[in-house]
């Protein structure tokens, strides 16, 4: 399949730029919220409204493409063949709800299996993080460089509260062994931490709507994306994932596996 690679980041740069902009007042209004797995897990109507709003501008724009996304505006996607795009409507609801702060909005295309472009927006600062392997990853209009390969000795750490709680993995293991330990609650801030070299890890159970995005910009930084026991990544079904420096990611294969 021939895309435009430039016609389509553009494209999904002008997406999450309208969704952002209207995040941002909506962050303000009053929110109908309900829940979905458990109590922590919250939806708004402002997730559902934007995840309709994307899902049909992509179509209107892609008309062949499958459609993964999180509060079910999209399609049955049954494998990776062809142009699938994953849609994370207000990723950070929580935060959207409690904070106001700390939530992004993100889009992952893949092309038969593989990354391919990825856009994360964080709508408080309104900006947009974009591009891919065979583009060059940017921040709004200035190309970013592959961050340090630091060890975990020397940086942050961000691993999901349950997982750190619980022990999970020789979680705390991992973050003795580090410079500390953040939580943010929201993939695509710490997708844009990890990319900038603030954070050095990110340990959580993700869906694929949550890692498509960030996957497709560490990765074409030199960052590495693994499954907790360093098998293929299945984009298909939720998993923990362990994304960070190539330095940190081996170290924590080797401490959770103890």
């Amino acid at each position: 399949m021939k895309i435009n690679i430039k016609e389509m980041d553009e494209f999904l740069v002008e997406l999450l730029s309208e969704v952002g902009k209207s995040l941002l007042v909506d962050s303000k209004k009053d929110k109908s919220v309900g829940t979905k797995s458990s109590r922590i897990d919250l939806v708004t109507n402002f997730d559902k409204s934007t995840e309709k709003w994307l899902v049909g501008k992509i179509k209107e724009k892609y008309t062949d493409a499958t459609i993964f996304s999180e509060e079910g505006y999209g399609d049955v996607v049954k494998d990776m063949s062809g142009l699938v795009f994953f849609v994370d409507p207000i990723d950070g609801t929580m935060n959207f709800v409690k904070r106001r702060d700390d939530f992004a909005s993100m889009i992952g295309v893949y092309l038969d299996g593989k990354p391919f472009l990825g856009a994360i927006i964080d709508v408080i600062k309104q900006e947009i993080y974009h591009g891919g392997p065979d583009y060059g990853i940017f921040r709004n209009k200035e190309k970013v460089i592959s961050p340090k390969n630091q060890s975990l000795p020397e940086g942050l750490v961000d691993i999901s509260w349950p997982m750190v709680v619980a022990d999970r993995f020789n979680s705390q293991a991992v973050v003795q062994k580090s410079s500390g330990l953040r939580i943010y609650g929201s993939a695509g801030i710490i997708f844009e931490h990890l990319i900038f070299g603030r954070e050095v890890l990110y340990m959580s159970y993700l869906a694929p709507w949550d890692l498509a995005a960030g996957r497709v910009l560490c990765e074409s930084l030199g960052l590495k994306v693994s499954t907790i026991d360093d098998s293929p990544v299945n984009m298909l079904k939720s998993q923990v994932v362990i994304v960070g420096t190539e330095k940190v990611v081996s170290e924590v294969l080797k401490t959770v596996k103890k």
